[in-house]
């Protein structure tokens, strides 16, 4: 099982920027997916983001359209999560995990990485 390292966090003011990214330990990604998710002290992990590789789609969350951009380096061996405009609720730890087929559960997860967006 691949394990992710997540990294990029910090703390930013609200209206920031803050690009974090997700690697495979040097290897490179494979199977149906990458997520991002999220968790908020006190409330339950959520869906961010995801990039599918067969395609290259994005899809995300709409607490987060129009203002996160999930990508990957060419070699694949690297997702970032471009997050712009952020807002006090985006405050959480951020994890990545891969979705190895389409029914698979997501798997990998990373130890995360705090963002804090203050106001």
């Amino acid at each position: 099982q691949v394990q992710l390292v997540e990294s990029g966090g910090g703390l930013v003011q609200a209206g920031g920027s803050l690009r974090l990214s997700c690697a495979a330990s040097g290897r490179s990604f494979s199977g149906y997916a990458l997520g991002w998710f999220r968790q908020a002290p006190g409330k339950e992990r959520e869906f961010v983001g995801r990039i599918k590789w067969n395609t290259g789609s994005t899809g995300y969350a709409d607490s987060v359209k129009d203002r996160f951009t999930i990508s990957s380096d060419n070699r694949k061996s690297t997702v970032y999560l471009q997050m712009n405009s952020l807002k006090p609720e985006d405050t959480a730890v951020y994890y990545c995990a891969t979705k190895m087929t389409i029914t698979a559960q997501y798997n990998g997860w990373g130890q995360g990485t705090q963002v804090t967006v203050s106001s």
